[in-house]
C-alpha cells in the first residue's frame, strides 16, 4: 500500500536545484522515506508524493505478552493531561505528577483515510485495525477518495469489514475479551473493537453485532439500548446481565457478564454518586479480575469516553475531573501489569479536541499568574456543566444565583443570565422556544460561564488534529518510542499478540463476499422494513439462512451459532461472512 504525502520546497530555479532535493531528501530519510514520484508545478515548487506506507514504521521485534490492555481517553488533547496534572496537584499537594507520566514515550500522529482530522470511530478502528478509515466508519474499510487519501485506497474493497484485534485475539488465541466505558455501549469507541458499520449512528446494528460477538466482558453504560430480546439471548448464552445494579457487579465472580448503568451514558466522575455507579477504576480492577481467569490470557479496551464529551462542551472541570478518573484506572492496569510480568498496556487518546490552552488573550498578564489563581477555580466546581444544567432544569429560574455560588462559587453578572435564557433547551427561560431552536444547549451555556473564570481557553467544540501522547508498559520493556502513526499501533498490538500481518488473511477469511463464497450457489436477500436483512443460500437441497449483525444461522430448519458476526452492507447489497460457511452446502 501507498501513502501519498505533500512536501513543498521553495527553492532555486533550474534542473540542479531539482537534483539537490532528491539528494537532500535521500540524505535526511535513507531508509524510511522510500521516494517512488516526485511531481515539480509550473511555480517552482516541488512535491513529493507516493511515498511507502512503511514510512516512520520502525517497530522493532516486540516480545509477546499474554495479556494486552489498551487504555484511550477519548478525544483528549495534551493541554488537557497538563492540565489535569496541574488540577490533581492543586487537589493533592503530595501528588504533583499523574500515575501514567513515568510510562509517557512519544505520541501518535491520529487521521483519517482522507483527513488529518478524525473523529472516534475511524481512529480507534485503526488502532483496532490497521486501517485508516472514513468519517463514522467503525471497522469498516473506507471508500476511496483518491484526491484526498493520505494513504493509497483500494476501491475494490469499499465497505469492507476489517477484522479487529479484539476479535483476533478470541478467534485465534483463544483468549477472552473484554470492553470497559462510560458512554453507551455502542458508541465509537467500544463499537470499534467489536462491530463493523460504515455508520456510527446505526445503533441498530452496531448494538446487535455487539451482543452477539461474543464479548466476555462488558462493562458501562446503555440500560435502555440493551432490548429484552438482547438481554435474552446473552442470558441463552450464559451471560449474566446486570441492570444498574453496583452491588451486583461487586460480587459477581462468574466469566461472562454484561453490566450496564444509566439509560445510555454514566455520569461525569465529578457527578457520581459512588453508592450508584461505579467508578472507571473499579470496573477496570473488575474487568481484569474476571477476564484474567483465562490461561491463554486476554485483551481488554478500557475507554475514558467523556474526557471527549466535556471537550466539546467546553467543560473544562469535566474534562480534567475525567481524565483523573482515567489516570487512576491506568494505575489499576499498570500495577497489574507489572505484579503479573506478562501484560502490556498501551495508554493512548484516539484524537485530540476543544483547542483547550492554558493561557487565554482575555487573561492580562496570564504568563505571571500563580497555579492557585489559573487552576484554583476549578477546585471550587462540584459538578460538570451536564450536572450543573440539569440542576437548573430541575429547580426554579429564580434559584440560578443560589445554585451557582453552591456549586461554582460563581457570582452570575446580567450577561450570564442571558445567556442561560438563551438555551435552547432551558425548560424555565421566558423566552419563546422556536427563538432559542438554533443556540446552544444549556450545558454549553454553563460550560461557557463557568470556563470564563479561569485561566483555560478553547478554539472549537470539535475535534483537533494535533498528535496526541503515547504510553506504554512492556515487562521487557519493549514499548514504541517517538512519533508513531496511528497505523504502528496496530503492528505494536498485533506483534504483543503474536498476530503480525495476519488481520488481512483474517479479514478475507471471516468477511468474504457472500457472491465469492456461494459461487453457482442461489442466494436471496430478504429485506424487510424494520428487521435485519437474511440471506438465503440453496445448494443440493440443503437451505442456510444467514441473518445480518447476528451469529445465528439456520441450515435446513436447524439453529447454529457461528464464530462470527456476519455484517451485511446494503451500500453494495453484499453479506460479509466466514468463507468456510460454504462447506455447510457442499
Amino acid at each position: 500500500m501507498v501513502v501519498k504525502t505533500s512536501f513543498s520546497f521553495l527553492i532555486g530555479s533550474g534542473k540542479r536545484s531539482f537534483l539537490q532535493l532528491q539528494v537532500l531528501v535521500l540524505l535526511i530519510f535513507p531508509v524510511f522515506l522510500p521516494v517512488s514520484a516526485v511531481a515539480v508545478s509550473n511555480d517552482k515548487t516541488f512535491v513529493l508524493q507516493q511515498i511507502d506506507q512503511t514510512t516512520g514504521r520502525v517497530n522493532r521485534p516486540v516480545a509477546p505478552v499474554k495479556n494486552v490492555i489498551v487504555m484511550i481517553p477519548d478525544g483528549c488533547s495534551l493541554a488537557t493531561v497538563s492540565a489535569a496534572r496541574w488540577y490533581n496537584w492543586l487537589l493533592n499537594p503530595d501528588h504533583p505528577a499523574l500515575y501514567i507520566d513515568p510510562y509517557i514515550c512519544g505520541t501518535v500522529r491520529t487521521f483519517s483515510s482522507n483527513a488529518p482530522i478524525g473523529d472516534s470511530a475511524p481512529t480507534t478502528s485503526c488502532y483496532m485495525t490497521g486501517q485508516p478509515s472514513r468519517t463514522g466508519f467503525v471497522a469498516t474499510y473506507p471508500v476511496a477518495d483518491p484526491i484526498n487519501d493520505i494513504f493509497s485506497t483500494d476501491p475494490t474493497k469499499a465497505y469492507q469489514p476489517l477484522m479487529t484485534v479484539l476479535e483476533a485475539a478470541r478467534l485465534v488465541n483463544g483468549q477472552s475479551t473484554g470492553l470497559v466505558f462510560t458512554c453507551e455501549f455502542p458508541h465509537a469507541t467500544p463499537a470499534d473493537c467489536s462491530s463493523h458499520s460504515y455508520n456510527r449512528n446505526d445503533y441498530t446494528s452496531i448494538t446487535q453485532q455487539m451482543v452477539h460477538n461474543q464479548l466476555d466482558v462488558v462493562i458501562g453504560g446503555g440500560v435502555k439500548l440493551l432490548k429484552d430480546s438482547f438481554q435474552l439471548f446473552l442470558k441463552n448464552q450464559n451471560y449474566t446481565v446486570q441492570l444498574n445494579d453496583l452491588n451486583a457487579l461487586r460480587s459477581f465472580s462468574g466469566k461472562k457478564l454484561w453490566s450496564l448503568f444509566g439509560d445510555a451514558d454514566m455520569p461525569y466522575e465529578i457527578d457520581r454518586q459512588p453508592d450508584v455507579t461505579p467508578s472507571l477504576e473499579e470496573m477496570t480492577q473488575k474487568a481484569i479480575q474476571l477476564l484474567s481467569t483465562n490461561k491463554k490470557g486476554f485483551f481488554l479496551m478500557v475507554e475514558g469516553s467523556k474526557v471527549d464529551w466535556a471537550a466539546h462542551a467546553n467543560d473544562a472541570v469535566g474534562m480534567v475531573s475525567e481524565f483523573v478518573a482515567f489516570d487512576k484506572a491506568c494505575k489499576v492496569a499498570l500495577d497489574f501489569a507489572k505484579k503479573d510480568g506478562n501484560t502490556a498496556v498501551i495508554i493512548l487518546p484516539d484524537h485530540g479536541n476543544s483547542g483547550i490552552s492554558i493561557g487565554v488573550g482575555r487573561m492580562e498578564g496570564y504568563d505571571r499568574l500563580s497555579k492557585e489563581q489559573i487552576f484554583g477555580p476549578l477546585l471550587k466546581f462540584k459538578k460538570s456543566a451536564e450536572g450543573l444544567a440539569k440542576l437548573l432544569n430541575a429547580s426554579k429560574r429564580e434559584e440560578i444565583g443560589s445554585i451557582f455560588m453552591q456549586y461554582t462559587g460563581i457570582v452570575l453578572l446580567p450577561t450570564d443570565y442571558q445567556l442561560i435564557d438563551l438555551a435552547k433547551d432551558y425548560v424555565n427561560s421566558p423566552i419563546p422556544a422556536i427563538q432559542r431552536s438554533r443556540n446552544s444547549s444549556l450545558q454549553y451555556q454553563v460550560a461557557n460561564i463557568m470556563s470564563l473564570r479561569t485561566g483555560i481557553g478553547f478554539t472549537t467544540n470539535g475535534h483537533t488534529g494535533e498528535e496526541v501522547f503515547l504510553a506504554a508498559y512492556h515487562p521487557k520493556n519493549e514499548v514504541p518510542t517517538g512519533v508513531r502513526l496511528n497505523v504502528e499501533i496496530n503492528d505494536y498490538l498485533c506483534e504483543l499478540m503474536g498476530l503480525k500481518n495476519r488481520l488481512p488473511g483474517l479479514t478475507a477469511s471471516y468477511f468474504a463476499k457472500h457472491t465469492d463464497v456461494f459461487k453457482g450457489m442461489s442466494c436471496t436477500i430478504t429485506d424487510q422494513p424494520d428487521k435485519h436483512p437474511v440471506l438465503t443460500v440453496e445448494n443440493k437441497g440443503k437451505v442456510l439462512k444467514l441473518t445480518d449483525d447476528s451469529n445465528t444461522a439456520e441450515l435446513n430448519g436447524k439453529p447454529m451459532l457461528l464464530s462470527t458476526v456476519v455484517v451485511y452492507v446494503d451500500k453494495n447489497k453484499t453479506f460479509y461472512l466466514p468463507e468456510k460457511l460454504v462447506n455447510l452446502l457442499k
